[in-house]
């Protein structure tokens, strides 16, 4: 069983910055893409970015240029850093990764961390 654990989530002012990560740990054979979604309240979860195993990376429209995500292979850990934070980024931040456990490949999900920016 593999789990993602997200920390570095919480209450900031508009024009701050929060780092969010996420770790993966359990039986873990190899980790393709990772990424960041979040989810408001009532509206849908939607894509922030993802990093494939590689480096390379993609934005939604909406974070591009305040938002830089990245990743540490070796302690299969994605990072989220973000700059310039307005109230309409609040949300909670879900990570994701596509996993490889032994013969098994599947697609998990964290428990999410608040994100909350004051105006």
């Amino acid at each position: 069983q593999v789990q993602l654990a997200e920390s570095g989530g919480g209450l900031v002012q508009a024009g701050g910055s929060l780092r969010l990560s996420c770790a993966a740990s359990g039986s873990i054979f190899s980790i393709n893409d990772m990424g960041w979604y979040r989810q408001a309240p009532g509206k849908q979860r939607e894509l922030v970015a993802t990093i494939t195993s590689g480096g390379s990376t993609n934005y939604a429209d909406s974070v591009k240029g305040r938002f830089t995500i990245s990743r540490d292979n070796a302690k299969n850990t994605v990072y989220l850093q973000m700059n310039s934070l307005k109230p309409e980024d609040t949300a909670v931040y879900y990570c994701n990764a596509d996993v490889v456990a032994g013969i098994i490949a599947y697609n998990a999900w964290g428990q999410g961390t608040q994100v909350t920016v004051s105006s």
